[in-house]
């Protein structure tokens, strides 16, 4: 999300009209509440193509129109110069999208973008699209694909490829909005991702006024207190499985209820014990999501590990790099001896 903020910003400065678009993108943008946006941000796509209504006045004249809405109906009137309008000089055409291109960042293919993609498919299709992407399992679907899986993120990639064009135009919101890219998938250079490439881009970027101890203070100092609670809590259940490097981290509804957390604060939570422990290659939170049914997040190193997970598990669904799935159970005990059951033999399996 920092790196789709800084390029937006990087298109407007262009003096282009850009389109943030994304999936449950305010819950996302809350965490970058400090990065400046674009004036454009939007959770689905609508109005993005027009229908013309086409009328032949070769013969006939329109001396006016006008529209009303009637219940469910919306109607044009047209008055005719002579008398009543003949059908045939009638035509309905699609318009061209209002899009030019479609930037697709983080997704290794165009499903991955949910109801953006779901709700829309025809404008995959027909703008050219520009894939930006770390995963070694893109699909490569774009006209352009600027795909570098020894890269640490995405905001990595686009601050080299705006240093590389017009490193002049790199105002200090969009190095800030880059830098908390590349300090946020690096855990603030910590993790192994941290390359030579990702700290000379961290520098160019400071050079262009990025603000590394703001960045630092909103990323890892401001979090709320209900959060800081759930993840103490989530963190006094663990279990761990050294032989297969596997965390499970049950949450009860009594663990939310004392935090005064709330469900969506989940994934936040297991994002921060992936980052507390760096000996295990597997996570697995979940928590009761109903009487009968359990909600599990789960997130691995390894990308070929969640997908042979995701591919054993039908009403599995892959959101960013979080897999997400439902166990019919009544308890967090029945789900963990169902995870243990299934996730265990997969994880044994060689990697191909």
């Amino acid at each position: 999300m920092a790196a789709a903020l800084a390029l937006s910003l990087f298109i407007e400065r262009l003096g282009k009209s850009v389109t943030l678009a994304a999936d449950r993108i305010d819950t996302t943008l809350n965490e970058l509440s400090f990065v400046a946006r674009p004036k454009e941000v939007l959770s689905a796509l609508s109005g993005a193509r027009d229908f013309v209504l086409s009328f032949n006045t070769s013969y006939n004249k329109i001396l006016g129109v006008r529209t009303a809405q009637e219940g469910d109906e919306y109607r044009i009137y047209l008055t005719p110069e002579k008398g009543t309008i003949d059908p045939r000089d009638f035509s309905f055409i699609p318009a061209h999208y209002r899009f030019d291109v479609a930037i697709i960042i983080g997704a290794p293919d165009k499903e991955h973008l949910g109801k953006i993609f779901e709700n829309n498919p025809d404008i995959f299709y027909e703008v050219p699209l520009i894939n930006i992407d770390t995963s070694s399992q893109n699909e490569l679907f774009g006209q352009i694909n600027l795909v570098d899986i020894t890269a640490s993120s995405k905001s990595e990639i686009i601050t080299e490829l705006l240093e590389r064009t017009v490193p002049t135009f790199i105002t200090e919101p969009i190095a800030e909005a880059l830098l908390s890219g590349i300090m946020s998938a690096t855990e603030s250079f910590q993790k192994k991702n941290t390359t030579p490439k990702a700290l000379k881009a961290a520098a160019e970027l400071i050079g262009h006024g990025a603000d590394q101890q703001k960045i630092v203070r909103a990323l890892y100092r401001t979090e709320p207190l209900p959060l800081l609670k759930l993840w103490g809590r989530a963190l006094s259940h663990i279990r761990w499985d050294e032989k297969h490097k596997l965390i499970l981290a049950p949450v009860s509804l009594e663990d939310l209820v004392q935090s005064r957390a709330h469900t969506h604060d989940l994934s936040l939570v297991l994002e921060k014990i992936r980052g507390s422990f760096s000996l295990a290659t597997t996570f697995v939170l979940f928590f009761q999501e109903s009487p009968v049914a359990i909600r599990v997040l789960l997130k691995c190193h390894n990308t070929e590990t969640l997908n042979k997970i995701h591919l054993s598990l039908h009403e599995s669904e892959i959101q960013g790099d979080t897999l997400v799935f439902s166990i019919a159970a009544t308890s967090l005990e029945t789900a963990e001896v169902y995870l243990q059951s299934h996730l265990i033999p997969l994880l044994d399996q060689p990697e191909n």
